[in-house]
């Protein structure tokens, strides 16, 4: 697929000069190192203690036959039943509160969930195994994935039916900007502060174990990280990490993140413009923008004038998505304009073809009452011409820009994870024709790792779209997701669809797809660890 993206001709950069008045230089004394992970509430509190009869019934009250057409989560949850097996365990989830850091550093406090099995069957009692898991993108600032309280929080289900009930502690912090938390922001995508927000949760909850509603359930010392779209992202963030510090992971399997933030952005930039991305725009330049102090001067430098005022504190909000869209606090669609408003513009680049069956889908991207400026986008994409990923759209070295001049470039190659190879076994699940987060991620760590990780390195890739193979351990997820697309898209056409179903299947592809059958793949990729 050819994409005309317009530059500017020539860019003027201003260079902020600093200057020193006599006498002498006061300098602040340093912060003091904030107190991580400390469990603010011990014991925790008790959410909501559930049978493993009750989990199921759950569940199934998520599958609504009368819904018209039918809804891509209920074909996903239809797969859960089916393939999780008998629920063994009893679930009890306790809301944890613990101290951790900001973007920026700063000391603030976070919440999440402390899932622990139990029961009579062995599976369920003693040193048990913990799943530490990051969840996807909300832009709901109250969310809690401690709340089992029904279909609300399919994530929350999922882990608990899937992990908790056969007999894993799971531990999912909401991070910080969310829940109770007092940090009046979301690092949303930083790196830093993302794993160390996750290893403050680990911390935490370890402390609170044995949980008085499962008092025979104890940390039995293996601990697998995973998570989902942003939180795949924050796996794989935290593995390195823990790696990094010498911490032990017994298996890692991040499912559908953005791993590869540099080469991913660039390409939204150049017109490849994944669904949803006004909110993950807004998301991104602010937190870069609380973390680093360096993305843009004003707002209005960034966002049209329309969405600029107050939009550094719009997320995570309190208004649900559509409420955001309805009241002109954000587009729907719209990142871009149909036509860069500013002189100077010149003919340029040609993107790669792989993801032409998604063109409907960055159509969407391009608009009026679009988010970014013109302005900030050719900057962007000047120093993406002059600075070019070496990953995309050309190979070349594989990694981000050496030396990227653009400040939220800059950014991202800090947050980019094509930087190190993994000492635990990894496996990356997704789809590739995920239309939210592109599987070039995927692909780029794949290719990173294939030259860089040692020979003894364990690093699977699972392809949800790929035809099974030989004795394929996942020949079983292929086939029934292939399936599931096959009963979205007939439905659809049942129900008046004239494109062969293929809108429904994109528009549940990447949140409610996907993810029933990366999650019950990663459980059997952490049941052989």
């Amino acid at each position: 697929m050819r994409n005309r993206v317009k530059l500017a001709g020539a860019l003027p950069v201003a260079l902020l000069l600093a200057g020193c008045s006599g006498g002498h230089n006061t300098v602040a004394p340093p912060s003091p190192t904030p107190t991580r992970g400390v469990l603010l509430q011990s014991p925790p509190e008790l959410l909501a203690s559930v049978s493993a009869a009750g989990l199921l019934a759950k569940l199934a009250s998520n599958i609504a036959p009368s819904r018209v057409p039918l809804d891509v989560s209920v074909a996903g949850t239809e797969y859960l039943l089916a393939q999780s097996g008998t629920l063994v365990c009893d679930v009890a989830s306790y809301h944890i509160r613990y101290t951790t850091v900001g973007g920026a550093g700063e000391s603030t406090t976070a919440s999440g969930a402390l899932m622990v099995p139990s029961g009579i069957d062995s599976r369920c009692r003693g040193g048990r195994p913990i799943v530490l898991y990051a969840h996807g993108t909300t832009t709901a600032r109250s969310f809690n994935i401690a709340d089992l309280s029904g279909q609300q929080n399919a994530e929350t289900l999922f882990l608990a039916a899937i992990f908790v009930s056969q007999g894993y502690i799971v531990v999912a912090p909401n991070y910080a900007g969310y829940d109770t938390s007092t940090l009046p922001y979301h690092p949303y995508l930083v790196a830093d502060q993302q794993s160390k927000d996750m290893i403050d949760a680990l911390t935490a909850a370890r402390s609170a174990l044995p949980v008085a509603g499962a008092p025979l359930t104890t940390d039995g010392g293996r601990l697998f990280i995973t998570g989902y779209s942003q939180g795949g992202y924050v796996a794989m963030a935290t593995q390195r990490a823990m790696e990094a510090a010498g911490m032990p992971v017994t298996a890692a399997a991040p499912m559908s993140g953005p791993y590869a933030m540099a080469a991913f952005v660039d390409s939204v930039f150049y017109g490849e413009i994944d669904g949803g991305a006004p909110v993950v725009a807004t998301f991104l330049l602010t937190a870069y923008q609380h973390s680093y102090g360096n993305i843009y001067s004003s707002t209005t430098d960034a966002f049209e004038t329309q969405y600029a005022t107050g939009i550094d504190s719009l997320l995570p909000s309190s208004l649900s998505r559509h409420d955001l869209y309805a009241q002109g606090k954000l587009p729907q669609y719209a990142l871009f304009s149909v036509t860069p408003a500013e002189a100077g513009f010149v003919d340029s680049v040609t993107t790669p073809s792989t993801l032409a069956a998604l063109a409907p889908v960055f159509a969407l991207g391009i608009g009026a009452n679009n988010l970014v400026r013109d302005a900030y986008r050719s900057g962007y994409l000047s120093d993406a011409l002059a600075n070019p990923d070496g990953g995309w759209p050309l190979a070349t070295t594989g990694v981000a820009a050496a030396s990227p001049a653009q400040a939220l470039r800059r950014a991202l190659k800090q947050n980019d994870l094509r930087d190190w190879t993994p000492i635990a076994p990894v496996l990356l699940c997704g789809g590739d024709r995920d239309p939210v987060v592109f599987w070039l991620n995927t692909q780029l760590m794949q290719g990173y790792w294939g030259v860089h990780a040692p020979a003894s390195a364990s690093i699977g890739v699972l392809d949800l779209e790929s035809a099974a193979t030989a004795n394929d351990p996942y020949s079983g997820p292929k086939h029934d997701f292939s399936v599931a697309k096959q009963v979205i898209a007939a439905d659809a056409i049942l129900h008046g669809a004239t494109d062969g179903g293929a809108l429904a299947v994109v528009t549940g592809y990447h949140a409610t797809l996907v993810a029933p059958f990366c999650f019950l793949a990663v459980k059997s990729f952490f049941d052989g660890r």
